[in-house]
């Protein structure tokens, strides 16, 4: 009985110190589609949350979901799927994660969490839906009927993975307009807007974070590879500087060598997110500071497409 009771106890103690994990939350209906996100809740729940976005190409599925992590650092995380193209276009696409933040936001009493401290990470078309909240955010329409789209779409920090942050200018000035870049090579994803060069140029302004960088924008954190041949290297570098000269924080870490993932020092760039999101949404300063300023381009050699 002694042995039952010890066995009884242990397993008890297991079960609260796992991640509890709810899925498919619906958190907008539209075009007869039901868009989801996963809950991952830890065991101790630090009061903040991570949005973590599923995106790759703008395409999004529930494939291999996971929470990144954040959970053993105590952050509740809700990992967030968006409809896809060539079925539903980037910017139909930005407005579902910001309904996604929107949703987040208004549940946060629900999901003991608190309102003003959430963070959004995601890695290449999800980092570029990460800056888009960042730069992008609102504070809703008092006048909506839906309560959810009366509730900010802002974020408190970003943290993310090479994202595309210029369509205009990818990786000379106006080349994405001239057959360079995702404009070209990604078509389907804006949709027929841009089948006139006037349309294609509305487009890629409007979908580019670096044209909305400002003072007020939550401070940034990206890891770029500069061997990266699908996102190039000075897309970070241009979005880090514009931003210092708006006087907002950013900061990114180039890692020489690297390609668009897959590098064996990720573990420890994804822990460095991690004490990036603690500084600035619960005050936890890290072991090692961030120091803030404009990267220096690398030593060595970009690949460039």
């Amino acid at each position: 009985m002694r042995y039952l009771l010890a066995l009884i106890l242990t397993l008890s103690l297991a079960a609260a110190q796992e991640t509890t994990r709810v899925r498919d939350v619906i958190y907008q209906k539209r075009d007869g589609f039901a868009l989801t996100l996963d809950v991952f809740t830890p065991a101790k729940p630090n009061g903040a949350a991570i949005i973590k976005i599923i995106s790759g190409g703008w395409n999004s599925n529930h494939n291999g979901i996971g929470d990144g992590g954040w959970t053993k650092s105590g952050y509740t995380t809700f990992v967030v799927v968006h409809g896809s193209q060539p079925r539903f276009h980037i910017d139909e696409i930005v407005t579902d994660v910001q309904r996604a933040v929107r949703f987040v936001r208004a549940n946060a009493a629900q999901y003991g969490i608190d309102p003003n401290k959430i963070g959004v990470t995601g890695s290449s078309a999800g980092g570029h839906l990460s800056l888009m909240l960042g730069v992008k955010g609102d504070a809703g329409n008092p006048k909506a009927t839906d309560p959810i789209d009366r509730v900010s779409s802002s974020v408190n920090v970003v943290a993310c993975y090479y994202p595309p942050a210029d369509f205009i200018s990818w990786i000379t000035e106006n080349d994405g307009l001239n057959g360079v870049g995702p404009l070209a090579t990604r078509k389907p994803a804006f949709g027929p807007k841009i089948d006139t060069p006037e349309g294609m140029a509305a487009m890629g302004k409007a979908l580019s974070p670096i044209n909305f960088i400002s003072k007020a924008q939550p401070p940034i954190y990206i890891v770029q590879g500069d061997n990266d041949v699908l996102v190039h290297f000075t897309q970070a570098l241009r979005f880090q500087k514009k931003s210092a000269e708006a006087g907002a924080t950013c900061e990114v870490l180039i890692r020489e060598g690297a390609g668009h993932g897959g590098w064996k020092e990720m573990g420890e760039d994804n822990a460095r997110m991690v004490e990036w999101t603690d500084l600035h949404l619960l005050g936890k300063q890290p072991a090692k500071p961030f120091n803030n300023s404009v990267s220096k381009l690398p030593s060595t050699t970009p690949a460039k497409k």
